[in-house]
């Protein structure tokens, strides 16, 4: 795997937060808080934000069901915890495009451009329900008045990534209702610069378009959001679980909050694992709760690690008993995929 200017980057950024965040806290004092942390409800924590895989791995189904309906619930379930894995491990969100790579080295039904556009309507449900728990966290009547996240409003940040979420959707729902049109475009342009692009382009914007379609369609619409509200429940329930753990008082409500911060936190380009954007982003939403930095650090640090190492050890295992190969992850980098690998 090359580390290009990208992922370079992301480390440094990440290591730039960490500094920030850890900066000025007493080390002894966070391990001695993990000490006397109820180890039961930790663990609790541990194996409900590992369930959020599978539940992501379900909602991809009806997701991927117009182009390859009822795939088994075990080739999504692989791909996702391989994908989350190499997330884990290599720079750059790699773990996106090796989800891909896996699902379309498993079946032969999905083409890669499908797989891969169908992981951009998997991230377009994230970011929609996890806004919209948002913004229901804030409505909630123990969300402090006048609340500001570093020097905005809470609501001006609501109203930013409502924007920029409509504005996904307005681009994703062109490409599903008016495909003619961009292939159309994509044609003339590709005839004038690179011919030799023009057959395969228009392909593999064809199978980007089947992948979308499930936008279009209102039963499997409501099942992928359905799933999705699920997962990011579940989700909000491990952070609250863990807040019990480290002898936080906060509500559901904060957890919900806490957790449309570090998903927006986690967009910021990083290091493997989003380590540093998640302490941070932590730090920032539980500062809003007027939770203080220590505590803030104590439930990232332990929460982060106890939620990282089970998914990573479950793909990490999956990923050798498929035979798959450190060149299988360039490969899913590049955006490439023999047919011979294909089975």
């Amino acid at each position: 795997m090359k580390l290009d200017w990208k992922g370079a980057a992301g480390i440094v950024i990440s290591i730039a937060l960490l500094w920030w965040a850890l900066h000025g806290i007493h080390f002894e004092e966070v391990w001695t808080a993990l000490r006397r942390s109820n180890v039961p409800l930790l663990l609790a924590s541990a194996a409900v934000a590992t369930s959020v895989v599978p539940l992501r791995a379900r909602r991809w189904r009806p997701i991927l069901d117009p182009v390859a309906p009822k795939l088994p619930f075990g080739v999504l379930w692989r791909a996702t915890a391989i994908g989350v894995m190499i997330n884990n491990v290599v720079p750059a969100r790699v773990g996106e495009l090796m989800r891909a790579y896996v699902l379309t080295r498993e079946t032969s039904k999905v083409p890669l451009p499908a797989a891969i556009a169908s992981i951009a309507v998997d991230r377009l449900f994230d970011g929609l329900v996890v806004l919209i728990m948002t913004l229901a966290a804030m409505l909630l009547p123990d969300f402090p008045h006048g609340a500001r996240v570093g020097s905005v409003s809470a609501i001006h940040w609501a109203a930013i990534g409502l924007g920029l979420m409509a504005a996904l959707m307005v681009a994703l729902y062109a490409v599903v209702f008016f495909p003619g049109w961009l292939i159309g475009v994509f044609e003339l342009v590709a005839r004038r610069v690179a011919p030799a692009l023009e057959a395969p382009g228009r392909r593999a914007l064809q199978a980007f378009a089947e992948g979308l379609s499930v936008l279009r369609h209102g039963p499997r619409f409501l099942a992928v959001f359905g799933w999705a509200t699920l997962l990011w429940l579940a989700n909000a329930f491990a952070f609250w679980l863990a807040f019990r753990a480290v002898g936080l008082s906060a509500s559901f409500g904060a957890a919900l909050f806490v957790q449309g911060v570090i998903a927006l936190g986690v967009a910021v380009p990083s290091a493997p694992g989003f380590f540093g954007v998640f302490e941070v982003a932590a730090i920032i939403g539980f500062a809003v709760y007027g939770i203080p930095r220590d505590v803030a650090v104590t439930w990232a640090i332990g929460y982060h690690i106890l939620a990282f190492v089970p998914i990573t050890a479950i793909g990490l295992w999956y990923f050798l008993r498929l035979g798959l190969r450190v060149r299988d992850v360039r490969s899913a980098e590049g955006g490439e995929l023999s047919t011979a690998s294909v089975s």
